[in-house]
């Protein structure tokens, strides 16, 4: 597999990461995408010995859209620190079901359930739930979904499924969450469009565009 390279010098790699890849190893035992990467940098710069490669966040297997890995433990620590600091900008587009109007921000409090990978959204606090906080734009409507642009203000498992679900309108595709369907690619329509940041070593200010998946495509016209 040949990852699609969004962006890429000494310190960080981007990918346009498809529905299905795993961002990490899983139990599933299959091949997660930063081996693949490493395969492509080895080979690119003919590097003898191991590939360094790092995880500086990661999205859901069904998802699309921007990942950003890092190529220096420098690079690693510092995007580590400022996505933990939220001094980066990340915004996603979502098909959602249903005709969902005008812009609004969201808070619940999401608690997750590790035995079924799922999180729930409660509209006041609850003994181990996190506080969840989105802003969603509506960019299209349809007769039956709605393409919408979210900027997370927190980053919680799950956070965007949950939320858009606990409102009454899923994301296409997404049953775990309440679709009436599956995919047919079992993805859903989640996608990481954009990330800004300030680059690790040069403080150069780096905005990344992923293009969006064929199934985004007739709700953008």
């Amino acid at each position: 597999m040949k990852p699609q390279i969004l962006f890429e010098d000494n310190h960080l790699i981007a990918v346009n990461k498809r529905a299905g890849d795993l961002v990490q190893g899983d139990q599933t035992g299959d091949t997660p995408l930063p081996d693949y990467l490493k395969t492509y940098i080895k080979e690119k710069y003919n590097k003898p010995g191991n590939v360094f490669l790092g995880v500086i966040h990661r999205l859901d297997r069904p998802t699309t859209g921007v990942v950003l890995f890092a190529r220096t433990s420098k690079g690693l620590e510092r995007m580590n620190a400022a996505f933990k600091n939220r001094q980066t900008q990340k915004s996603y587009w979502a098909i959602v079901e249903g005709q969902l109007e005008g812009s609004k921000t969201l808070v619940h409090y999401l608690k997750k359930n590790p035995k079924n990978n799922k999180s729930t959204a409660f509209l006041r606090p609850e003994e181990g739930a996190k506080e969840a906080k989105l802003t969603y734009k509506s960019l299209n409507i349809g007769d039956r979904y709605t393409l919408v642009e979210i900027e997370l203000h927190t980053g919680r498992h799950h956070q965007i499924r949950s939320q858009l679900a606990a409102i009454g309108h899923p994301i296409k595709g997404d049953v775990k969450y309440g679709a009436r369907r599956a995919e047919r690619d079992k993805s859903i329509c989640l996608h990481a469009r954009n990330l800004k940041f300030a680059h690790p070593t040069t403080k150069e200010s780096i905005a990344i565009t992923a293009e969006t998946p064929e199934s985004f495509k007739p709700f953008e016209r």
